[in-house]
């Protein structure tokens, strides 16, 4: 007998033929975000879910009394209740590797548009503004040579060190929970203390995973510590910054600029003051989001889901479940 999904996302012909393959399955057919009643409803009869970011908690788990796997089509794990999935025995699958350079490039992106004021000046010129050459007010900070210090150096931190290295001649600079030989030996990364790594970059790239540990773990103290010509870019979770403090310390120009692919609460709100700060590019949390990276990430979700619901190994159980 074949078991039974449900789809929880929008996912490409070649993933639904793949679970069809497999599987019976429903799915989501609309471009927005399943209701949280509809996915309780949908998942009464399921034994397995492919979902993007749905928050998997007792709740959940009460109403699929049949629930045998979960699989994330994204790296983080942070909707997992790793104890309530614990209690019921549940499987619980990510999709990590598949994402690191694409994730790698719009850090970038980001880096380059922040400190040249790509987007301000993009909108200096659609708005008609351009009747003069610039002024010196208007000019931006070099990327090239400069040093940029990455918090959190696992996988998509070494990609940003190699293309920082290697693309931009930059000096790398990192601190993560245990040092990284082969980084270091392949980059000329250097290990040094949170506050030390602050001081001495030009650009700071947070890209730790959300825990208990790294809540907030940038706010007044650290932004503190930061140069004035400094860009702070974040790639991870809206949770890892205190929102607040970097808001005030971009309305008072003591750092340089911001980009920020995610926020505290998403979607933003309209009337965040983030959004209203020239010196601040803002993303829709777009980090994956190119249309290889996504089919690449949500065949992998499937292909863990399959795997564990007919009793094989998947290829990404998340660490606390295995």
């Amino acid at each position: 007998m074949k078991k039974r999904v449900y789809i929880a996302e929008c996912v490409p012909s070649s993933v639904e033929a793949y679970i069809a393959a497999h599987c019976e399955y429903e799915k989501w057919e609309e471009d927005r975000k399943i209701p949280r009643d509809v996915l309780l409803e949908k998942v009464r009869d399921k034994h397995g879910l492919l979902n993007f970011g749905a928050k998997i908690d007792a709740e959940l788990l009460g109403a699929a009394p049949l629930l045998e796997a979960v699989a994330n089509i994204s790296v983080g794990y942070d909707n997992f209740d790793i104890a309530a999935m614990k209690q019921r025995g549940i499987i619980g699958t990510n999709t990590p590797y598949v994402l690191d350079d694409t994730v790698a490039d719009l850090i970038f992106g980001l880096m380059l548009s922040a400190s040249r004021r790509i987007c301000e000046l993009d909108r200096f010129v659609k708005e008609g503004r351009w009747t003069h050459e610039i002024t010196r007010e208007q000019y931006g900070i070099d990327v090239h040579h400069a040093t940029v210090g990455i918090i959190g150096m696992g996988r998509i931190g070494e990609a940003v060190a190699k293309r920082a290295k290697f693309g931009f001649d930059m000096n790398v600079l990192y601190y993560n929970r245990s040092r990284k030989p082969d980084a270091e030996a392949a980059y000329g990364a250097v290990y040094c203390g949170l506050e030390e790594l602050l001081q001495q970059s030009d650009f700071i790239v947070l890209m730790t995973p959300l825990t208990p540990d790294t809540h907030q773990l940038i706010g007044a103290k650290e932004f503190s510590l930061m140069k004035r010509t400094a860009v702070f870019i974040n790639a991870s979770r809206g949770q890892t910054v205190d929102e607040q403090a970097l808001i005030q310390v971009l309305q008072e120009r003591r750092i340089w600029a911001a980009g920020i692919d995610t926020f505290e609460i998403e979607p933003v709100a309209p009337d965040n003051p983030l959004l209203r700060l020239d010196n601040v590019v803002t993303l829709p949390h777009i980090g994956s989001a190119t249309f290889k990276t996504r089919e690449d990430m949500a065949m992998t979700a499937a292909k863990n889901m399959v795997a564990a619901l007919y009793g094989e190994k998947p290829q990404y159980v998340v660490h606390e479940l295995k």
